[in-house]
């Protein structure tokens, strides 16, 4: 049975830290907002020292033996923890995989602007995935679809490193390529 809302009762958040009267230790060992070891305290003394201060007594390691303390503003702790979560992830790099197609009759000039595209995702740091299909009457023709593959796979080693070999579906063949590793040399050394 689902309880109903009532606006009179608070609503508790839950912590990711034990903070103040919620540490259940005797013992804590004590560390004060300038990060230097106090040495293990009784906690109604931790809590008195934090008391005095006007900071929270923070528990930061509950599984040590006996747990960690820290004195410190909690609500400032918990930003400064949010803050870095945040940079880390804005520092981190997404790869996509992004999709070419091509068909065995395409033209020379159709080719180099789709090779351009390529270059253009690879040099943004995605995977490509090339997909060489055959439409309508070439299927009849699957020896085309190979053909098409070599070709690809003749200009492509120039500048990108194959990650996974052509992967034959019924009327079509899959290629995964990547940046080839070891930058701007990379492409000089192969040639």
């Amino acid at each position: 049975m689902r309880r109903r809302y009532n606006p009179r009762r608070p609503v508790r958040k839950t912590r990711p830290h034990r903070i103040n009267r919620e540490i259940r230790a005797i013992e804590v060992r004590l560390i004060d907002e300038e990060k230097n070891q106090l040495g293990i305290v009784p906690i109604r003394q931790a809590i008195e020292t934090a008391e005095e201060k006007g900071l929270d007594l923070v528990e930061i390691s509950p599984n040590a033996n006996p747990p960690v303390c820290r004195l410190l503003d909690y609500g400032k702790y918990l930003y400064s923890i949010q803050k870095k979560a945040h940079e880390a992830q804005k520092l981190q790099k997404k790869i996509q995989v992004k999709e070419i197609k091509f068909t065995p009759v395409i033209g020379e000039h159709d080719i180099e602007v789709k090779l351009k595209k390529i270059r253009e995702f690879l040099e943004e740091g995605n995977k490509v995935k090339i997909t060489v299909w055959l439409r309508g009457r070439q299927k009849r023709k699957p020896d085309m679809l190979h053909t098409m593959t070599d070709k690809i796979l003749e200009i492509i080693k120039g500048f990108a490193e194959i990650e996974s070999m052509p992967k034959r579906e019924r009327f079509s063949t899959h290629i995964l390529i990547g940046r080839k590793k070891g930058g701007k040399d990379a492409e000089t050394k192969d040639a």
